[in-house]
């Protein structure tokens, strides 16, 4: 049967600790402490006295101060792993948790669980290939070497940074390690501790390397394990529910959540708020229970994105008015007028306003200075129009009192157009392919800042031919998109060509399109 040593990385909350270790120690199992050596050394004390009588609680043979981001969290890790390995012969298996995290199944449970399951449980995704880092730095993790810590010495950890990176000093990760990445909160068998503390003290080489790495409590075990184990003992997932808003920071658990967690398919949760007093008693409860049915249905993560999503429809948290529908309406027609050469569409457009009774707005979402009414605030921005595209082109649609409006689009915003296409109301495009000399497309590069006023004349000409395919592969994409209602005028072409297509784009009599064909210095430069 399974008997378990959890390994207990904590600094603060005695109190919280102490009920901690006496209620996963009460049905046989085991727990090694780690407690930061940067805390308060009065609470280690009341922690090693309440629990110096339990012989299935042990304490790190050796403490250090631990800050985020370093080393330091993965070797007081090891310290707890190699007391608990020395300590607790009988343990099958080791568990990482932290001070904020509760058990959501019973001990009864987690045996027969772990019993049922021969493999390690540990995320390790491959660093590179993966898109387990969303944001931020990936590869400046590994290569440069990290000294300093970064919320604390703020200014020696990047200026370091910026030094290895302006003279190139960079490293090889160890030749036969492929890095892997994944949450720190695993679950290993002994075989796999043992193996991986022996490796350890073999593989010097990859210890220094570690040692200097960003953020190695999520790449250490599952880079080492990933390379002793075999993949098919191996399941890459966590056995600790844990969840991250959209900032990337951990959701916290109430009183209110007790039913939602035990019918996760996770063994642990976390974060548990310190304040949930009932839920942490009810949940060291559980532990010591026996024939408890647990049912799992694991909506907790689809039921977070619904209420982050949509979650404001309620009495308590209303829907903004622009959110109260997400289509633009059956029954209206949005024209999507394209063109990387903005003030061609906007002359076109200016003689479309001229000549038709139809609301135009020139480039909305790529220029923020595009003069619109005021709509509650959701103008306001960029970032704010392109998230409510749909609800701000509706409302455009209210405040001028249609149901047919012309919007100019930078050929790049294919997401917009998707988006608009795959709505219900009728959506039609035009696009208006220019032609582009090199002093163009000079300009365009100092305006989009890929060029300056002292760049080499011999970097520009190596720059142009890959911005000219740039705008090519734009109209490429439109093209391969296969929209409907798409209508084509180049500025080859001649007027007879421009007329239809300009009478389809805007559903108006040959006359009209006439009329609008012949624009003045539509093409001038």
């Amino acid at each position: 049967m399974a008997r378990i040593a959890y390994i207990l990385l904590c600094h603060k909350d005695p109190e919280a600790i102490i009920q901690q270790a006496q209620s996963l120690t009460a049905t046989g199992d085991y727990i090694s402490i780690h407690f930061d050596a940067s805390a308060k050394p009065e609470h280690y004390k009341q922690i090693t006295t309440a629990l110096a009588s339990n012989p299935n609680v042990a304490f790190a043979h050796k403490r250090i101060k631990c800050g985020w981001g370093e080393w330091s969290l993965v070797e007081a890790t090891l310290y707890a792993v190699e007391t608990a390995v020395e300590t607790f012969p009988r343990a099958t298996h080791f568990y990482m948790v932290s001070g904020d995290c509760m058990v959501i199944k019973s001990s009864e449970y987690i045996h027969n669980f772990l019993d049922d399951h021969d493999v390690d449980f540990i995320e390790s995704f491959d660093y590179f290939e993966s898109d387990w880092i969303k944001t931020g730095w990936k590869e400046e993790r590994l290569i440069y070497r990290h000294i300093f810590n970064e919320r604390t010495q703020k200014w020696r950890f990047y200026t370091a940074f910026k030094l290895q990176r302006y003279f190139g000093i960079t490293r090889e990760v160890p030749a036969d390690i492929q890095v892997m990445i994944g949450s720190q909160w695993w679950c290993l068998r002994r075989q796999t501790i043992e193996a991986v503390l022996h490796f350890t003290q073999q593989r010097r080489d990859v210890m220094r390397f570690f040692r200097t790495t960003w953020i190695p409590d999520e790449t250490f075990f599952q880079t080492i394990v990933r390379h002793l184990v075999p993949s098919t003992e191996i399941r890459t997932r966590t056995l600790t529910f844990l969840m991250f808003s959209d900032y990337g920071m951990p959701l916290t658990f109430y009183n209110d959540h007790y039913d939602l967690l035990l019918t996760q398919d996770y063994l642990f949760a976390r974060k548990i708020s310190p304040e949930a007093t009932e839920l942490k008693e009810r949940l060291g409860a559980l532990y010591a229970e026996t024939g408890v049915d647990f049912s799992i249905s694991a909506e907790g993560p689809s039921l977070f994105k619904f209420l982050t999503n949509r979650g404001r429809v309620g009495k308590r948290f209303a829907s903004r008015f622009w959110e109260t529908e997400s289509s633009l309406g059956r029954d209206r027609e949005l024209m999507l007028l394209v063109c990387k050469k903005w003030h061609v569409a906007k002359r076109l457009l200016e003689k479309i306003g001229q000549e038709t009774d139809i609301p135009t707005i020139a480039y909305l979402f790529n220029e923020e200075g595009t003069p619109l009414p005021d709509l509650g605030g959701i103008q306001s921005t960029l970032s704010k129009r392109t998230r409510h595209r749909r609800a701000l082109m509706r409302m455009l649609f209210d405040y001028y009192d249609t149901n047919r409006l012309v919007v100019c689009l930078d050929p790049s915003a294919m997401d917009l157009m998707q988006d608009f296409f795959g709505d219900r109301s009728t959506t039609r495009m035009l696009e208006i392919q220019c032609e582009f000399t090199d002093d163009y497309l000079t300009g365009h590069s100092m305006r989009i800042g890929l060029a300056g006023e002292q760049t080499p004349q011999d970097t520009l000409e190596r720059l142009l031919p890959t911005i000219r395919r740039d705008i090519v592969n734009e109209s490429d994409r439109i093209r391969d998109a296969e929209f409907e209602n798409l209508s084509i005028i180049r500025q080859a072409d001649g007027l007879d060509e421009f007329v239809p297509a300009i009478a389809q784009f805007l559903n108006v009599t040959d006359d009209v399109a006439e009329k609008i064909a012949h624009t003045d210095h539509l093409f001038a430069d």
